[in-house]
């Protein structure tokens, strides 16, 4: 790397060209940027000639296509300096030709601009300009150089610059102008390729500038150490699709990558969004300049990609797509497990389309019933990662279905009763997805959608506390306390699009007005326009009605208990090889008796597990059927199985079950035994054999 300092004339002049990389992002200077250097330069115009004013650096490093008389360079860093500097030389050039200024020997023309700054005049085709940007801000930038047509889409930052500097030079100086420009100074540096680290230099010097998203550092990343030609085309080929999949979506993309890479490494930690670059780039620390691997790690984050946007950011109004936007509209954290059942579908071909849809109106259901019924939400993330990880290729609906119904209890789906008596006796009104249960109710099932985008929320016994007469007459003497129990029940919910009308008019009236319940499309008042009274009664028979029919459109768990049985002796087998029994302390004699042991345990039970605990040994089938704990002289088992179950003459068991624990043991049983000797092993395996036969 060679650093030195410039100033901006010196930099650009000579047979060379500036190529801004794909990789970059584009053209971003505002108005009050282009004002601010605008200020510097008139400053530093007026200060003494051996002045100069510092605005930055450039970084560049050669494209390998260079040639011995004419050298092009990819700009790391300074594309917006450098650009900028170039629209207001174009417009200075433009301003000098149209009105026909003429200053100093020494000041600026339409030649010297063109050849020190804006032409390679000795060369021809893409080379004869000095800078190229990339992507729709070329082509309005070359016609501005060139003095042509503007495309029909042309950058708007390039454009209004452009005409903001035009403006400026109409009360100014050009020759002030184009001495501040001489005067402006840069750090200058240079790498060389092969031996300096582009990245790892843009990064440094990015870093105390405006934050780069992480989308821009692992474009960088994967781009910038390769050619220019392969940068263009990886970046045609796949990273604008990219691009495009969550543009106006930064966040998505961010939590894409934060999801990608927990799959890729099979964990469930889910990096924090401020670090979600750091570790992309530890995971693909030494993919190097590889391009075979460069071009499949692209290949894939398309792929996933757009696996990941069909559900974050939506999009189509196909069955699949409304089935997403209405799991979307509950939570944006079931993304990963999404990808997962995407990747299945498209990569395994063991998901249907049909399937598809089952898995997401499952997740659906499970996030809107632990809603309704008031369960906790914080750790979603979490949960959905581990359930992610769970997914398996060769049955992917069944084993998230046997995944589900092995969460953790502050994490279980909830059951029919609890859901039905959280429906008819919760206030619902106060829940985030009170107007998603409504519109289900109102929608699911019908092949006449109700547009509800437009309706609110009705209370049909009104939410005001001074009722009017004709309610309170209806209602009876208790009228204050049934307001206050029935109010905000499902029973007295509904959509409408006349709240305002409706507003606390009596029974009656909200039936009979022109728009009421009467004359209501929305299928949810059909059973409230025929009603004479509007009491608990009604209130509670509709509520009944209402929960009855959620629970058909959010249904519950039914999960395959031979798969979740599988699952759980995978599970456990997976968890026994992280620590090996070698690693349990044990004296010499308590050491031959369990070898003993643990020989006629593996003929006579081979598919029972066999797992290492911190001070004993435990086997399972999956369950917990017996643990081993060492002793001095020798070993203490723990059995599960009740006391009274228990066959056997043996002296040596001892009842276990209001002990709440034993020392240095793991589980409980109901049943000890005080094996001493190996002539009591079958006495013990008798037992074990009576417990396993009862799990």
């Amino acid at each position: 790397m060679n650093a030195v300092q410039r100033f901006f004339p010196k930099i650009i002049n000579g047979a060379s060209q500036f190529i801004i990389p794909v990789f970059q992002r584009d053209y971003s200077w505002t108005e009050e940027n282009c004002r601010q250097l605008w200020h510097d330069l008139l400053a530093i115009a007026d200060e003494s000639a051996d002045r100069g004013h510092f605005i930055g650096s450039v970084v560049y490093i050669q494209t390998g296509d260079s040639s011995a008389g004419f050298t092009r360079w990819l700009l790391i860093d300074g594309q917006q300096r450098v650009t900028t500097l170039t629209l207001l030389l174009t417009a200075l050039r433009d301003h000098i030709r149209e009105t026909g200024w003429q200053g100093s020997d020494d000041g600026p023309t339409v030649k010297r601009i063109d050849a020190y700054f804006l032409r390679n005049l000795q060369e021809e085709g893409e080379r004869e300009v000095k800078l190229r940007l990339r992507r729709h801000d070329d082509a309005t930038l070359q016609a501005l150089i060139n003095g042509q047509t503007e495309p029909a889409m042309p950058s708007p930052r390039i454009r209004d610059n452009y005409d903001f500097f035009r403006e400026l030079l109409e009360e100014e100086d050009p020759e002030r102008v184009y001495r501040g420009i001489n005067r402006l100074l840069l750090v200058d540096v240079t790498l060389d390729r092969g031996v300096d680290n582009p990245q790892l230099i843009f990064e440094s010097l990015n870093s105390t500038g405006v934050d780069l998203s992480p989308s821009d550092l692992i474009r960088n990343f994967i781009l910038m150490r390769l050619p220019e030609k392969e940068q263009t085309r990886f970046y045609e080929i796949y990273w604008s699709k990219i691009e495009e999949l969550f543009r106006g979506s930064e966040r998505a993309f961010d939590s894409f990558i934060r999801d990608y890479l927990a799959l890729r490494s099979h964990s469930t930690k889910l990096e924090r969004s401020d670090r979600v670059y750091d570790a992309f780039r530890r995971a693909f620390a030494d993919i190097g300049e590889d391009l075979e691997a460069l071009e499949q790690l692209l290949e894939e984050l398309l792929r996933r990609g757009r696996q990941y946007a069909a559900f974050a950011v939506g999009g189509g109004n196909d069955e699949r797509a409304r089935a997403f936007a209405r799991l979307r509209r509950l939570g944006d954290v079931p993304a990963i497990l999404v990808m997962r059942l995407l990747e299945a579908q498209e990569m395994s071909g063991t998901l249907s389309d049909r399937e598809l849809l089952e898995a997401i109106g499952l997740l659906e259901s499970y996030l809107l019933r632990r809603a309704v019924i008031g369960a906790q939400t914080r750790g979603y993330g979490l949960e959905f990662a581990k359930l992610a990880q769970k997914i398996q290729d060769s049955q992917p609906l069944a084993s998230l279905k046997a995944a589900m119904a092995r969460m953790s209890p502050s994490y279980a789906f909830p059951q029919d009763d609890a859901f039905r008596a959280a429906l008819e006796e919760g206030e619902i009104y106060y829940k985030r997805v009170c107007f998603h249960l409504l519109d289900g109710l109102e929608n699911r099932g019908s092949k006449e959608f109700s547009d509800t985008s437009k309706y609110t929320i009705e209370h049909v016994m009104p939410q005001n506390e001074k009722l009017d007469d004709s309610w309170r007459k209806m209602l009876g003497n208790e009228w204050q306390q049934i307001q206050m129990v029935w109010l905000h029940r499902l029973g007295n919910l509904t959509l409408t699009g006349y709240n305002s009308t409706y507003s606390d008019r009596p029974f009656e009236e909200k039936k009979t007005i022109k728009g009421g319940f009467q004359e209501s499309s929305v299928r949810l008042n059909h059973d409230i326009r025929d009603e004479p009274q509007w009491t608990p009664a009604e209130m509670e028979a509709r509520g009944r009605r209402l929960a009855e029919r959620a629970l058909s459109i959010w249904p519950c768990l039914i999960a395959d208990e031979a798969v979740i049985r599988d699952m759980e002796v995978e599970e456990l087998k997976a968890k026994a090889q992280r620590r090996s029994v070698s690693q349990v302390n044990m004296s010499e004699d308590a050491a031959k008796l369990f070898e003993a042991l643990r020989s006629r345990l593996r003929s006579e039970f081979p598919d029972v597990i066999e797992m290492a605990e911190r001070k004993s040994v435990s086997y399972h089938d999956p369950e917990f059927i017996l643990e081993v704990v060492p002793r001095k002289y020798g070993l203490v088992l723990v059995i599960d199985i009740d006391f009274n179950e228990v066959e056997t003459d043996s002296g040596s068991i001892e009842d276990a079950s209001n002990r709440s624990f034993v020392m240095h043991a793991s589980h409980q049983g109901g049943v000890l035994f005080n094996l001493q000797e190996p002539t009591e092993i079958e006495d013990a395996l008798s037992i074990v054999a009576q417990a396993r036969a009862l799990t």
